[in-house]
């Protein structure tokens, strides 16, 4: 069983601004007639719509032993401190005190984070920053694995 899994998936507003976006393909495509009208608006929708499904497709994952986030495989072992952070903290943690050493799984639309410290060594990595909707259940799975492989 998964202690944790959650998909970042893009705001409902976001798939509005890609049907709006074919709209508008198919209005610059009004001069050539009907067809590359209907070829603008599904054209433009179709690109769009792979867009914002690619950019909300991101998944965090506490899997053995491991935080998955997005394409990163981090063993939990590696991770130190856990911070869980507030709408506010995280605006902070993703502009004026970020490091750009920093691992960053960052969503705008998503206001909470958590932020982990790498204790590992040999990584340069100061911390890995996550972007998700739930941070203390992501924080109480990472130290369940903490605590079982202890």
């Amino acid at each position: 069983m998964q202690p944790y899994e959650e998909r970042l998936n893009a705001p409902r507003s976001w798939w509005l601004i890609a049907a709006l976006v074919g709209v508008a393909m198919a209005l610059i495509m009004l001069p050539l007639g009907t067809l590359p009208l209907l070829g603008g608006l599904i054209g433009g929708f179709a690109l769009a719509a792979v867009a914002v499904s690619s950019y909300g497709s991101v998944r965090i994952r506490v899997v053995a032993d491991s935080l998955v986030a997005g394409d990163a495989r981090i063993p939990v072992s590696a991770l130190g401190t856990l911070e869980v952070l507030d709408p506010a903290e995280a605006v902070a943690w993703r502009t004026h005190k970020a490091d750009p050493r920093a691992f960053m799984v960052l969503r705008g639309y998503v206001p909470t984070a958590l932020r982990a410290e790498v204790v590992d060594p040999d990584d340069p990595t100061p911390y890995v920053y996550v972007s998700t909707r739930d941070p203390q259940r992501l924080a109480a799975a990472l130290e369940a694995v903490r605590a079982e492989s202890a």
